[in-house]
């Protein structure tokens, strides 16, 4: 199962989406499928920016569609996207948990000053990513979920699962922190 980063994804009515998640419950292949194709792009790249490695992150999406596929029953309504959301954010928590080792380290090629020349559009992209990096995970999928992926506050407090209020917190502060961790960046352009 390859993330197909590039390729859009579908759109389909509530009434498709409650038809397909009743078929994918009762073990549809075709509704898998469909909803593979509905969702794969936004989860890798869901998958992508929380982890922040290309390899991580193909194996957590991969783990995603499997565990979404093995844990089909316990599917309820037909928020989809809010219950397949949920597992990814659990799968990359859980490889970023066995990874992390007992202490925070240092990067000091992230809080060293920008080199001289380098301010580009690539440049900028890369620290942006490695702040995001920087950012404690609470706050970096809260983030990821509103301003990548374009969910409401709403949604990301049921993904997440947790109040509304705290998910609108999480956000307000993963943007303060992003501020914070960038202006040496944007200083430095101007």
């Amino acid at each position: 199962m390859e993330p197909l980063d590039r390729a859009p994804d579908k759109q389909l009515d509530a009434d498709q989406m409650t038809a397909i998640a009743a078929a994918f419950r009762s073990g549809d292949v075709a509704a898998f499928d469909t909803l593979y194709a509905t969702f794969h792009a936004r989860v890798f790249r869901f998958c992508r920016r929380m982890m922040g490695d290309d390899m991580l992150a193909k194996d957590a999406f991969q783990e995603t569609f499997i565990r979404m596929y093995e844990h089909r029953a316990d599917l309820r309504g037909d928020n989809v996207r809010s219950w397949l959301f949920s597992i990814a954010r659990r799968v990359c928590l859980n490889q970023i948990r066995a990874q992390r080792s007992n202490h925070d380290v240092f990067d000091e090629t992230y809080h060293g000053a920008p080199a001289e020349g380098a301010i580009g559009d690539v440049f900028l992209r890369e620290r942006i990513e490695r702040a995001l990096q920087c950012l404690p995970i609470a706050l970096r999928e809260a983030l990821v979920l509103r301003e990548y992926d374009g969910y409401t506050y709403q949604e990301i407090a049921d993904i997440v699962g947790i109040d509304l209020s705290l998910a609108k917190v999480r956000v307000h502060r993963a943007r303060l922190m992003m501020r914070k961790l960038l202006v040496t960046v944007v200083g430095a352009d101007r």
